[in-house]
């Protein structure tokens, strides 16, 4: 494989520059799937793989999915992904209303502002908009 000026490789990877499914460690299966449902908007749906395994429904290519097969987890550092949205106010509202534990105040970045919070299992997200 050849190398290029600045050490970065060819483009010649197999694997593929597309996010297949973000799993989300979870501790108690049925409550997050009536967390995330209320969240999202979506109907609650089952589980699978022995209840161990629960998919979100999304919009787009990238699947979303509860993972309870892990008892010790580690829920420090950044959100290591986002949601979208249209209408940050309209998002501060529903996540008040849900009494979710929001830990930061609206940023804005000048490309997006975003708003960091938790789940019940302390998992970091966020939500962005784009400005």
């Amino acid at each position: 494989m050849s190398v290029h000026p600045g050490g970065h490789r060819g483009s010649s990877s197999p694997i593929q520059r597309i996010v297949g499914q973000v799993f989300i460690p979870v501790r108690d299966m049925s409550a997050s799937i009536r967390w995330y449902a209320d969240l999202l908007g979506f109907e609650p749906v089952g589980s699978s793989h022995g209840g161990t395994i629960s998919d979100i429904p999304t919009d787009g290519p990238t699947r979303l999915a509860l993972d309870a097969n892990r008892d010790d987890f580690d829920t420090t550092g950044p959100p290591r992904f986002f949601f979208w949205t249209e209408d940050m106010e309209a998002t501060l509202r529903h996540l008040r209303d849900l009494e979710v534990t929001v830990t930061s105040d609206v940023e804005d970045i000048g490309s997006v502002a975003f708003v960091q919070f938790e789940d019940p299992d302390g998992n970091p997200l966020m939500v962005c908009q784009r400005r």
